[in-house]
């Protein structure tokens, strides 16, 4: 276990530059130091989002994902695709619970009702300067009837749906074709947890089946 300290942060003063898609507020600031002491006042720039989520849709039957692929402009000058693959994602709205947003931006974007949500984890993206914290689901699909663009009309989302065999999809996070760390996180777990969530997916169904038999 790592050892407490008494490490402190004083802000001194906080102002929003930004307000809009984005916000981003400046800070003055000063810490503690490991070795004792405080730091000198510092300005930080602080960039505020919502809670996010992300859905891997796995299809235990045929061994296929499905991701989708969108444009990102976090990418304009990195000289690559900006048109990535990724997971099913979306923010959580005041009120909703991040399974329910899983549930929501599946339909949304891919057309795919998931079951089974399973929670894999939950991250900050990036806390340097950040407080965006993300929550990745799995979740059960039939992968046949997966295909198609979707996404809202007033969100400017296009989103063209795309399924992979497993095995190539860690295939392109191996080789750097993949390589956001949403998409990356839950891939590698489902690596670890495969057999694992398919013997839970599949107890849940014979639950199910043995209720359904109990009510007929």
């Amino acid at each position: 276990m790592l050892p407490k300290a008494d490490l402190r942060v004083e802000v001194e003063s906080r102002e929003t530059l930004l307000s809009g898609f984005l916000r981003v507020d400046r800070l003055r600031l000063r810490h503690s130091l490991f070795a004792g002491g405080s730091s000198e006042t510092m300005t930080r720039e602080l960039l505020l989002r919502p809670r996010a989520v992300g859905v891997l849709l796995f299809d235990p039957d045929l061994d296929q994902v499905v991701l989708v692929r969108q444009i990102r402009i976090g990418m304009l000058d990195e000289r690559q695709d900006p048109w990535l693959l990724e997971l099913v994602a979306g923010m959580v709205e005041p009120g909703e619970q991040p399974i329910e947003v899983a549930a929501r931006e599946s339909v949304e974007e891919a057309d795919l009702a998931p079951r089974g949500l399973v929670k894999i984890s939950e991250y900050y993206n990036s806390p340097g300067i950040s407080n965006e914290r993300i929550t990745l689901f799995c979740g059960r699909v039939d992968a046949s009837t997966a295909g198609g663009v979707f996404g809202l009309d007033d969100e400017h989302e296009d989103i063209e749906v795309v399924v992979l065999d497993v095995e190539e999809a860690v295939r392109l996070v191996e080789t750097g074709k993949i390589h956001n760390a949403m998409s990356i996180i839950a891939l590698q777990w489902l690596q670890i947890h495969r057999r694992q969530l398919e013997a839970s997916w599949s107890a849940e169904a014979e639950a199910e089946a043995e209720t359904d038999t109990e009510t007929k």
